[in-house]
């Protein structure tokens, strides 16, 4: 509840201090007085509009369901607005932005306008449509609570997997780049050191005539063998040295005879293309080690976009299972609805009769599943959408909306009214008036207005003038209210009859 309200430097207003009851407070007064500007700076201090004066402070007790991480919230707040250059808002002595405290007090404070067609829009229908479930079923919202907090995990994982496709679009390239890559080098198959030894081979190939010429020219070096052991024994020399060399030189001989064979049997065109592959690999790489290494590196790299795939996978089936929940529980709350729906029309039906108004129909429509589950709920009045209402129309039927939803609840927030029962008739403004009396015993509701009705409901009556020295706002006493309601009615020379009629209305 709204306690207090000061305002200095206010446009029309040198400066104005109001301190505001519970239920229904209706500001009246003559045309251009200052009404509009008086509650523009009620509204500007919860960021619902532009703050015109050069001080406003709004004092109210703080609401149960307020709450706040970023701001340290005493049970009395204390709203400040000062303008110099800009404005600058103050809760509790913190600094706030607009958006901010307009944001803190969404659900606490609402605004509604002549002017302004707003209210019917499909998420305000269906938060109508779950507080009214929620008053006979206690686990209904926390049940709506966990939905959501699934759909948000459901659509960071779409948008996860958004973002993992649009990588793997954009490597696709590489991943092809890295398959060529890897393949050339594995289709090679190089090994450590065997450059170096096709070398040593194609030098031996390069001399293998040459090799085979002098072993069978140096073999008859073996014939000679038994007459130099003779000779030994004649000089009764030790023979075994030479024994050990020819052995040596038996064993290297066969080497050289094997190697020959060997190398007669190498495909010399073999050699020298493999010799002419690896020294191409030689050439990017620097060696074939490092060419292993990059092969190496690249399978690396390519059994991350193999991951990323399997991510894919992954992803895909959570999110399938999720729209299998989602979608489940989306058709269980929506069943809900429905049938709420049914209860809400018969109960909106009663105070629309009072309102002189047809019955409304609540009309579902299922869509893509979102945070609010399937539904889109549109609400007419027979084969007339409400957006083709008139004005007055639009507002009664907003005000019977408003009182079903406050059925049974109790200091709900502030409702603030800007001429709600404007261009209507007699009988009109005394269905409003009795219905905005209904809806403050759980709204505290600040109501500007020209009817002496709605005026007569007041619980606080607040009258706001202009004179020479500007503009002027004082709560008004008993009889006070009979001559306003009698201006109301009869204007400023208002006659016997008309305050006759105030006091009948006001008793």
């Amino acid at each position: 509840m709204i306690e207090r309200l000061y305002a200095k430097e206010l446009l029309g207003f040198k400066s104005v201090e109001l301190n505001f009851e519970s239920g229904l407070v209706v500001i009246t007064g003559p045309s251009g007085a200052g009404k509009s500007v008086l509650i523009s700076s009620l509204l500007a201090n919860f960021g619902l509009a532009n703050q015109e004066a050069k001080l406003c402070e709004v004092e109210l007790k703080k609401p149960k369901t307020l709450e706040s991480d970023e701001f340290e919230l005493e049970d009395y707040i204390v709203i400040k607005a000062l303008k110099k250059d800009r404005v600058r808002l103050f809760l509790d002595g913190q600094n706030i932005s607009k958006k901010a405290l307009k944001e803190l007090f969404k659900g606490y404070i609402s605004y509604i306008s002549v002017r302004d067609k707003s209210g019917f829009e499909s998420v305000s229908l269906i938060e109508l449509i779950d507080s009214y479930i929620a008053k006979s079923d206690a686990k209904y919202l926390d049940n709506l609570v966990k939905y959501r907090e699934k759909y948000s995990a459901y659509r960071a994982k779409e948008a996860e997997l958004k973002e993992i496709l649009n990588r793997v679009k954009e490597t696709n390239e590489r991943v092809e780049f890295l398959k060529f890559e890897i393949d050339k080098i594995k289709s090679l198959n190089p090994q450590e050191g065997e450059y170096e030894e096709l070398l040593v081979v194609k030098k031996q190939l390069s001399k293998l005539d040459r090799i085979t010429e002098i072993a069978n020219r140096t073999e008859e070096i073996f014939g000679f063998e038994d007459s130099i052991y003779e000779l030994f024994t004649m000089l009764e020399k030790d023979s075994s040295y030479f024994s050990d060399a020819m052995n040596q030189l038996r064993s290297d001989f066969e080497d050289i005879a094997t190697l020959s064979d060997e190398l007669a049997d190498t495909d010399i065109e073999a050699v020298l293309n493999r010799l002419e592959e690896l020294s191409a690999l030689i050439k990017r790489f620097g060696s074939i080690g490092e060419a292993l290494e990059y092969l190496k590196e690249r399978e690396v790299e390519l059994a991350s976009f193999e991951t990323i795939e399997e991510d894919v996978t992954k992803l895909k089936a959570d999110i399938t299972k999720l729209d299998k929940q989602l979608r489940k529980e989306a058709t269980a709350i929506s069943k809900k609805r429905v049938k709420a729906s049914k209860e809400i029309e018969d109960e909106l039906e009663k105070y629309l009769k009072e309102l002189k108004l047809p019955r409304a129909s609540l009309n579902f429509n299922s869509v893509e599943l979102y945070e609010l589950g399937i539904d889109e709920v549109t609400l007419s009045m027979g084969s007339t959408k409400v957006e083709s209402l008139s004005g007055g129309e639009f507002n009664r039927i907003r005000l019977a909306l408003l009182t079903v939803g406050a059925s049974g609840a109790v200091g709900s927030g502030v409702i603030i009214l800007d001429e709600i029962d404007a261009n209507v008739s007699g009988d009109e403004s005394i269905a409003i008036a009795n219905m905005i009396s209904k809806l403050s015993k759980s709204f505290q509701i600040f109501a500007i207005s020209h009817q002496p009705h709605l005026s007569s409901k007041a619980k606080q009556h607040i009258l706001v003038t202009k004179d020479s020295n500007g503009s002027v706002a004082k709560v008004l006493e008993s009889e006070q209210r009979v001559e306003e309601i009698a201006r109301i009615i009869g204007g400023e020379s208002y006659n016997k009859e008309a305050l006759d009629f105030a006091k009948k209305i006001l008793e």
